[in-house]
């Protein structure tokens, strides 16, 4: 996790997960969004979601990589069903920087498939678009992988509209989250074409038309207030609405803010993981994005500016 901010350990990031930013470093005017966007990185490889007890009495551990399976090289789930029609199997595993082989039967092997992935995919909110390169950021943070415990490495990325079909709320000490599903028509909105520490980064696919908001006015740090703000954000389906907070304390180019807005507070009870690439408004300029939650103090947040978002990774 990286924030710039202190008190580090009362902080979680807001996420369940080439084109650098720098790109958007002369942005104007931004649209800003907020919609519950589902994310998915396909990898190169394929690993271990889960430990698993083998026969043998092995253990495939989790994040384990599964390398080859009779000798050829695997880097999908697919490519891995396909070499797996022969009935004695010799898996290649990877652990750290460990290779082992293990011997399974075709039947042994199938019944580890379910616990075999070859992508990351999590729920962020979408922070803006760029009317003019139609590019879009959203997080305002790097995704992890939970299992690799790391940025992955991937090969292509997507993300959808998806919907908020329930909330569990936050309370100190335990952070909610939004539950979430990608819309029924499964239309991409966007590529991923970096995960930097600022955020995903991708080519705009969609109409923007269908987006009710404009594009408003990039605020700069220097202008940014103590006091009311705006941030807009999805907590029932796909619709975005606005939500009153107070801006606390401004540092460099990151922020501390307080949730007053009791119609939030009453369904989620402040910040919530999912949360994160949510946008600030303040005055009508665009201020920046949501990016941790204080564990302890679910109504506090932080966030950070726009401008900073828009730089190049560092």
């Amino acid at each position: 996790m990286r924030c710039h901010l202190r008190n580090l350990l009362t902080l979680i990031l807001l996420t369940v997960f080439i084109l650098s930013p720098s790109a958007y470093a002369t942005a104007k005017k931004l649209i800003p969004m907020g919609e519950s966007i589902g994310i998915q990185l396909q990898l190169p490889f394929v690993y271990v979601a889960h430990d698993v007890l083998l026969p043998n009495g092995q253990w495939l551990k989790k994040g384990d990589v599964i390398t080859k399976v009779n000798g050829e090289s695997v880097s999908s789930v697919e490519k891995l069903k396909q070499q797996m029609s022969a009935n004695d199997l010799t898996i290649s595993v990877k652990q750290k920087s460990q290779q082992r082989d293990i011997s399974l039967t075709n039947e042994q092997a199938n019944n580890i498939l379910p616990f075999l992935k070859d992508e990351t995919d999590g729920i962020g909110t979408l922070t803006f678009i760029d009317p003019e390169s139609k590019q879009y950021g959203a997080l305002g943070h790097q995704i992890i992988d939970g299992v690799l415990n790391a940025p992955p490495d991937f090969t292509n990325g997507s993300i959808f509209l998806a919907s908020i079909e329930q909330i569990k709320k936050s309370s100190p000490g335990n952070p909610g989250y939004k539950i979430s599903v990608i819309e029924k028509n499964d239309i991409r909105l966007g590529n991923i074409k970096s995960n930097d520490s600022y955020g995903i980064f991708g080519n705009w696919e969609s109409n923007l038309k269908q987006s009710l908001r404009k594009p408003i006015d990039i605020m700069h740090v220097e202008d940014i207030e103590l006091g009311k703000a705006e941030l807009y954000t999805a907590i029932e389906g796909s619709e975005v609405e606005a939500f009153d907070i107070d801006i606390i304390k401004i540092e460099d180019n990151f922020l501390q803010f307080i949730v007053t807005d009791k119609n939030l507070l009453e369904k989620t009870g402040g910040i919530l993981q999912g949360m994160s690439g949510s946008p600030i408004i303040q005055k009508g300029q665009f201020v920046g994005a949501v990016t941790h939650m204080f564990v302890e103090q679910p109504t506090k947040g932080a966030a950070i500016t726009v401008t900073e978002m828009l730089k190049k990774k560092p």
